[in-house]
C-alpha cells in the first residue's frame, strides 16, 4: 500500500475516533441532563393546609386504574406490605397500617394526598414512607436519593384510586 494511502487511512481513523469520542461525550452529557431533568420534574412542591394538600400535584387528573396498579404492585407502591384492602386476588396483605377499604369515605382527596405524599408530616413516627418528598430524609437507598418514590402523577393516580374505595 503506498505511503500516501496509509497516511490518509490513519487521518480518517483519527477523525473517526475524535468524532466517536465527541459523540460519546455528548451522549453522556445528554443522559446526565435527562436524569437531572427527570429528578427535577418528578418532585412537585406542595402546600399543606391543616391535615391536607388540597391542590393536585399534577395538571393531569389522576387515573384510578393506574392508581390501583401502583397500590397492588410489589415493585413500585408496595402499599400491601403494610395495608390490607379489597384486593381478594392479592395474597399476603399487611396488617401494620389501616385497612384501605373505605379510604375514600374516611378521608378527602386532600387528606389522602398528604398521607401519601408525606405521612410523616402528620406523625413523625409513622412507618409509612414519604412517597413524594426528598428533603430531610435519612437512611435513603442510593437508588432513591434526590428522587421521590412516586412521581406527582403517580401520587394523583393513587389518590384517584383510593377515592373510589367508598365501602
Amino acid at each position: 500500500m503506498p505511503d500516501a494511502a496509509k497516511d490518509h487511512g490513519r487521518c480518517l481513523m483519527r477523525r473517526f475516533r475524535r468524532g466517536a469520542a465527541w459523540a460519546t461525550g455528548l451522549l453522556a452529557l445528554l443522559m446526565m441532563l435527562s436524569a437531572k431533568a427527570q429528578v427535577d420534574v418528578g418532585i412537585r412542591p406542595f402546600v399543606i393546609a391543616g391535615d391536607a394538600i388540597e391542590e393536585p400535584l399534577s395538571q393531569v387528573p389522576g387515573d384510578a386504574a393506574r392508581g390501583r396498579a401502583i397500590v397492588v404492585s410489589r415493585q413500585s407502591g408496595l402499599c400491601l406490605l403494610c395495608h390490607t384492602g379489597p384486593f381478594p386476588e392479592e395474597r399476603f396483605q399487611g396488617s401494620l397500617a389501616p385497612d384501605l377499604t373505605g379510604a375514600g369515605r374516611r378521608w378527602s382527596a386532600g387528606q389522602l394526598r398528604l398521607r401519601v405524599a408525606d405521612a410523616r408530616h402528620l406523625n413523625p413516627q409513622s412507618l409509612m414512607p414519604s412517597y413524594h418528598r426528598v428533603d430531610g430524609l435519612t437512611r435513603v437507598g442510593t437508588a432513591w436519593r434526590d428522587r421521590p418514590v412516586l412521581s406527582a402523577q403517580q401520587v394523583e393516580d393513587v389518590i384517584a384510586f383510593l377515592g373510589t374505595l367508598r365501602e
